[in-house]
């Protein structure tokens, strides 16, 4: 008998709606957005990118999890692993005692019928998801449907006889479970790349400018199982991870698109390549609004607050980067003083990977970060998984700083 799947709630969004808001919104990020999202405390100006934050996608997720622990309050709940990345939000769906599955010792197998398992934003693989389903527990589905977008178009594409290249991170849970609806098709294909620079490279393949030894050297583990790049690179089409940097990707399906113009010719292109546009509107958005407001004003410096791990926000932290002083802090523990801050550093030159993974993702610390006098005017944004109650916490951090004066 198939799983029970609830997909649109479980009909308590109000009674939920207290402890999501005591949680996670912040009365002075909403004061700020509703004064034209500039707050100016004494020497210290702040712009709020005007979209910022917790998406749509994110914030049901976070709902779904919370009405199902309260529809669910006798049951055992589990997540297949983070629901979304940030911290934080985890934390607080573990201490409510949802267990996660991707922690050690913790497994499907040992799921039993009365077991409540939630799904989370990002989704999950084929694979998962007919072991759960053989289990016969209750699912809570919180995949986005951006996400679920982008499954659609390459279940489309390897039906069709092409190979979905996925822009994106090998070993990222959205990526992963992307690449699986490829392998969905009798003889689907993939392949994962994770910027313009191993882009470059499979396009070289194509145009007959590089051996198969040299793309497996790059891509044994980031290609469907039988690869055989001769063949499966003759016909592509071309997806993303939702999160990714939507410049980048629409650069590398230009990348794609030439390198089958010039191997097979215009007239054929069609044979050969296609395209969707599936990045996700949340994500756009917010790197649409930051790059607008760098455009827009002169800043001191960028503040981008979100997990470490989170994949859109980081690319935040990228686009702050190329224009001015940027700190990507996961909360506003990392403000430590006024002489030190601990942040991730911002990729805006593009990190270094060793197939498809990025090396530059550790924490480091700086010194004589925020200027002990003067003006400071701070271009602030948010991943899509950063909830308001942590910017008013930076915020109102910033603030305490700028009083100190030497």
């Amino acid at each position: 008998m198939p799983a029970p799947v609830f997909r649109k709630g479980l009909n308590l969004k109000h009674a939920v709606a207290g402890a999501l808001a005591e949680d996670y919104h912040s009365q002075l990020v909403n004061d700020i957005k509703s004064s034209g999202f500039k707050w100016v405390d004494g020497r210290l100006t702040i712009h709020l990118a005007q979209e910022f934050g917790f998406c749509y996608g994110v914030d049901r997720a976070v709902d779904y999890a919370y009405q199902t622990r309260a529809r669910f309050p006798n049951n055992r709940v589990y997540l297949t692993g983070e629901i979304i990345h940030n911290p934080q939000v985890n934390t607080r769906l573990r201490n409510a005692g949802i267990v996660f599955l991707s922690d050690p010792g913790q497994s499907i197998e040992q799921l039993q019928t009365d077991d409540v398992v939630i799904l989370p934003a990002f989704g999950v693989t084929v694979r998962e998801l007919e072991l759960l389903d053989r289990q016969g527990c209750t699912l809570i589905d919180t995949t986005c449907g951006s996400v679920l977008n982008v499954w659609k178009n390459v279940r489309r594409y390897t039906e069709d006889g092409f190979t979905a290249v996925i822009h994106g991170k090998v070993h990222h849970e959205e990526t992963q479970a992307t690449a699986s609806q490829a392998l969905t098709a009798r003889h689907g294909r993939y392949l994962i790349v994770l910027n313009r620079d191993e882009a470059a490279i499979v396009c070289n393949f194509i145009l007959g400018q590089i051996d198969t030894d040299t793309f497996f050297k790059h891509f044994r583990p980031a290609c469907s199982e039988g690869f055989e790049p001769h063949n499966d690179l003759s016909r592509v089409g071309l997806a993303n991870q939702t999160t990714m940097l939507m410049s980048e990707s629409l650069e590398i399906g230009e990348m794609f698109r030439a390198a089958m113009i010039e191997r097979y010719g215009p007239d054929v292109l069609d044979d050969h390549y296609r395209a969707f546009e599936t990045i996700c509107s949340a994500t756009e958005d917010r790197q649409d609004a930051i790059q607008t407001l760098l455009n827009e004003n002169e800043f001191t410096m960028a503040v981008v607050i979100g997990g470490y791990n989170s994949s859109n926000t980081r690319n935040l932290a990228r686009i702050c980067g190329k224009t001015v002083p940027t700190y990507h802090i996961a909360d506003a523990s990392c403000l430590v003083s006024e002489n030190e801050i601990r942040h991730r550093p911002t990729d805006s030159h593009f990190a270094s990977t060793v197939a498809g993974i990025e090396l530059n993702s550790q924490e480091t610390i700086s010194n004589s970060w925020f200027p002990p006098e003067g003006p400071v005017s701070i271009a602030l944004t948010a991943g899509a998984s950063t909830p308001d109650s942590i910017v008013g916490s930076v915020i109102q951090r910033l603030a305490d700083f700028s009083q100190n004066t030497t």
